[in-house]
Formats: structure tokens, C-alpha cells, sequence
């Protein structure tokens, strides 16, 4: 488990470096507890939302993190939430484990079609674009994305750049993104979900707080949407009683995103690289600074 906030404020006191997860918050505090001699903050993950980087700037301690090498296997499971979720494998595995499956039924467990249909990508950064490559290569879809774009060589020229709410309303899926920031924070709210198709299905492999968890619950619950796929959660971890588990449309995982050995032995090469390289005093490998 991650350790408490007094035992970092108690260990990094005197650390010229630290090596941070995405559970741990690494805020002007912890900098302050650390001293004068800080001079890196390495995160093994690709977002830095939990460091506060105003801080590190002004304290000139470099912030490191580990892009690029978890986009394919988090756009994997971003495809294999939204197969999953149209597909409704999860509820079909629980009534086959419940005892339920007594005969073939024409009309059980009814989903959606992939080929053909509309996905909307929020956020068309390296994640986005290697999901909307993967529905628009193989399943013909066609690609609306708001924020960012395709990069050259991705096969998505015919994607099409619309505003949020054009997006919401014309597409089948609608797959997150984006970094959490003050701006993306619950950015898919009450609102959002409800200019949604009624057949829609929602996925969020990004962050949990992307994403009003009430609202969505709601939206869930009353038929605004049809299903929804999540790795992340507000909060992490997610409450055993919280309702969504207790819904059959929702696909819950404990973010594994990025959790192929490859992924994993990649971002923590990465990490130490940069931890190494911030204490020696050369530039990151790898920063959002």
C-alpha cells in the first residue's frame, strides 16, 4: 500500500531525489520536508497530476515521467473496455458464473455493433490516436476527436476535429484522453452525459476524476447512456460499496492500463534514468517541464 503522508514527509527529508508513484503526492510540503539539496521528483507514470510542478519550478527541482512506452498497451485495454462494455462480456461472465446459462437465447445479452460505428476521442494525444488506429484500421469506424490531432503516418486522415458537444451527440463510443488538469476535471459531468447517445457507451482509461462519478451513475442508472468501461475511478481505490459496482453496465477495473510486463519494465527503466540523471544535475531524459 502506499505509505502514508507523514512517512514521505518523514523520508525524503535530505533526499536529493524521489522516486514517486501516481498514488503518492509529491506537493510544496513534501519539497519543503526534502530541503535545499531536491533536486528531482521522478514519476513512474505518464501523468503528473499528482505533483505539483508550479512548486518544482519555483524551487528548481526537475520533474521527470514516462511517456510513450505505455500508449500501446493502454490503448489495448481502452479497445478491450469498449469491446467489453458493447459487447456486455461482463455481465454475460457473471451469469454464466451465477449459474444462469441455461440455454442458448437469441435475445440474451444483446450489445452493440462495432463495424462502422462513431467513436469520439477526447484528447487525440499518443493514447487517443493509437485507440482511434486500432477502431478505424480494423473496425472501419469513423473518428471524431476534440483537442489535439492525428500525427503524420497515423492512417487517421479522415478523422474529423468537431467541438465536445458535437462529439457527445453523434458518437457510438466516446473514449477519454486527456491529462487531468483544473479544466478536465469533471469535464464529463451531468451535462455532458446527457447530450450522449442513449446507446452510447462511455470509457475513461485516463484519470478517475475526468469524469463526475455520480453523474455518471445517473446516467447509467436512468438509460442516458447504455454502458460505460473504466481503469480509473474517483477515488482510487474505488469503495467496495460504491454503486456503480453494484450495476451490471459498468465495467470496472483497478487501472492496469499500463500493466504488460513490457509497459511496466519500460516505465521503470525510464524512471530511474531520470532519477539518476536529475541527481547527477543533467537534463531529463523524459519531463513535462
Amino acid at each position: 500500500l502506499p505509505p502514508p503522508r507523514s512517512a514521505i514527509l518523514d523520508r525524503v527529508h535530505g533526499c536529493a531525489g524521489v522516486l514517486s508513484l501516481l498514488t503518492d503526492t509529491m506537493d510544496a510540503a513534501v519539497m519543503e520536508a526534502a530541503g535545499p539539496q531536491l533536486r528531482v521528483i521522478s514519476n513512474l507514470a505518464v501523468g503528473v497530476n499528482n505533483i505539483d510542478l508550479a512548486a518544482a519550478e519555483a524551487r528548481g527541482v526537475a520533474v521527470g515521467h514516462t511517456p510513450d512506452v505505455l500508449t500501446e498497451s493502454t490503448a489495448d485495454l481502452a479497445f478491450a473496455l469498449l469491446i467489453s462494455a458493447a459487447r456486455r462480456m461482463g455481465e454475460a461472465t457473471t451469469a454464466v458464473k451465477a449459474g444462469q446459462w441455461k440455454t442458448w437465447d437469441p435475445l440474451g445479452f444483446i450489445g452493440a455493433d462495432l463495424m462502422g460505428a462513431t467513436l469520439g476521442v477526447v484528447g487525440m494525444g499518443r493514447i487517443g490516436r493509437a485507440l482511434a488506429r486500432r477502431c478505424h484500421g480494423g473496425w472501419k469506424m469513423k473518428v471524431l476527436y476534440a483537442g489535439g490531432r492525428p500525427a503524420p503516418g497515423d492512417g487517421l486522415n479522415d478523422a474529423v476535429s468537431v467541438d465536445l458537444e458535437t462529439l457527445l451527440t453523434q458518437s457510438d463510443f466516446v473514449s477519454v484522453h486527456v491529462p487531468l488538469t483544473p479544466q478536465t476535471r469533471h469535464l464529463f459531468d451531468a451535462a455532458a452525459f446527457a447530450r450522449m447517445k442513449a446507446s452510447a457507451i462511455f470509457i475513461n482509461t485516463a484519470r478517475g476524476p475526468i469524469h463526475d462519478q455520480k453523474a455518471l451513475h445517473h446516467a447509467l442508472v436512468s438509460g442516458e447512456i447504455a454502458g460505460a468501461g473504466l481503469d480509473v475511478t474517483d477515488p482510487e481505490p474505488m469503495d467496495a460499496g460504491d454503486p456503480l459496482l453494484t450495476l451490471d453496465n459498468c465495467i470496472v477495473l483497478p487501472h492496469i492500463g499500463s500493466g504488460t510486463r513490457s509497459s511496466r519494465d519500460a516505465m521503470s527503466r525510464i524512471a530511474a534514468e531520470n532519477l539518476i540523471a536529475g541527481v547527477l544535475g543533467r537534463p531529463l531524459p523524459f519531463s513535462p517541464l
